[in-house]
């Protein structure tokens, strides 16, 4: 039990800090936030995602990327481009690292008012704080693991952030419907949206890039949506009418060499 539930909180943890802050707030703007809460939600994102802490700046740069270049050459992460999932993480590792090495130019209007606390940003990457991370997941599972099986969800714990990623930026383009005619392959994966926490209904949020409710239909949920309102009821956070502008014409980027 202590093992399922400590999965469960990480993926579920881990998540709502990937869509509420790396994707929603960093990417695209949907809201605002004082620079305290910034920082907090900063820390819970290191918190929770661990050993694959997902830098907020370039998720953001990398998702807006992926907006307006999407299933076009430029998208640093679309499944026409790669020959399985795997593949596609590869790559889209790669283009991160260039970008948190300032190897790879991104026009600067793709990088307006993303969050860069470098303080966090460069702990949370450290490859000793990666492992130290990596050691006490495989140390809590030595732990408390009494079936073999249960070691098989504990590589996940490694790398739960990019699973998360991966798992909405391969199938959810591959597999679902569609409310919206879009100019790339963007599903909804499902229409009550439980496992991601609103993610899978990835063609609403294509279609409506900046709404912070991806649920569009009566029949859809969002889950992260009701917390979202909450949070701005409690002024921890402010809702924006206009986010990101994710639908001008993409700008060349180039690799620095």
């Amino acid at each position: 039990m202590a093992i399922i539930s400590f999965f469960v909180g990480h993926w579920y943890l881990s998540l709502f800090c990937q869509t509420f802050f790396l994707h929603r707030y960093a990417a695209h703007r949907m809201f605002s936030m004082s620079k305290f809460w910034e920082k907090y939600f900063y820390f819970l994102t290191f918190i929770s995602q661990g050993s694959s802490f997902l830098s907020p700046y370039v998720y953001g740069a990398l998702h807006r990327l992926h907006h307006i270049y999407a299933d076009k050459e430029g998208d640093p992460h679309s499944p026409k481009f790669s020959k399985n999932i795997f593949d596609m993480m590869w790559k889209t590792r790669k283009i991160y690292n260039d970008i948190l090495n300032n190897n790879f130019k991104v026009d600067a209007k793709y990088l307006k008012e993303l969050p860069n606390w470098k303080f966090m940003e460069r702990f949370g990457d450290n490859l000793w704080v990666r492992m130290a991370w990596g050691v006490f997941y495989s140390l809590y599972y030595i732990y408390f693991a009494t079936e073999w099986w249960m070691y098989l969800l504990l590589p996940m714990h490694y790398i739960m952030g990019p699973i998360h990623g991966a798992v909405i930026n391969w199938f959810a383009h591959k597999i679902g419907y569609t409310n919206y005619k879009v100019s790339d392959t963007s599903k909804n994966m499902m229409n009550i949206d439980l496992l991601m926490l609103g993610e899978g209904l990835h063609n609403n949020h294509h279609s409506h890039a900046s709404s912070p409710n991806f649920a569009k239909k009566w029949w859809e949920f969002d889950p992260a949506y009701p917390i979202i309102k909450i949070m701005s009821w409690l002024h921890i956070i402010k809702m924006r009418k206009q986010g990101i502008d994710l639908t001008e014409t993409p700008a060349k980027q180039e690799k620095v060499v």
